[in-house]
């Protein structure tokens, strides 16, 4: 399976998105479900700390990655809904925020004013190519 990422000339590369992605040979899709920072007892995790919630989201992603034998770079799109899109964006400028992608997937980060629950500050869902079983 080969993936290829374009970033265009006249389009903005931002480092953190890749604009397009193909992806040629046999391949197997799969959807991540939105994770919220929402721990075990089904309540928030750092409730106002919008680090701590990215970096709870990303973890337990992670996790889900590891379970269909996917990595961050079979991820091609990532979808972001953001109560804070201030928080990210100064979480991602810091020197010490941890970087998740190598191969930045397709994605977009859409605000909103409210999510499934007051205290959660961002939610994410992934679409991953994985190579088909046999391939």
């Amino acid at each position: 399976m080969k993936f290829t990422r374009i970033n265009l000339p006249g389009a903005p590369d931002r480092g953190d998105v890749t604009r397009i992605i193909t992806v040629e040979g046999p391949s197997k899709l799969a959807w991540l479900a939105s994770q919220k920072p929402q721990g075990d007892d089904m309540r928030c995790v750092a409730p106002g700390n919008f680090k701590a919630q990215y970096e709870f989201v990303m973890e337990k992603l992670q996790l889900q990655l590891q379970a269909i034998g996917a990595t961050w770079d079979d991820v091609v799109v990532r979808k972001m809904y953001l109560v804070d899109v201030e928080g990210f964006h100064a979480y991602g400028r810091h020197p010490e925020s941890k970087k998740y992608f190598d191969k930045p997937p397709c994605g977009t980060a859409i605000g909103v004013t409210r999510l499934s629950h007051p205290d959660f500050l961002v939610e994410i869902e992934l679409l991953v190519m994985l190579p088909a079983k046999g391939s």
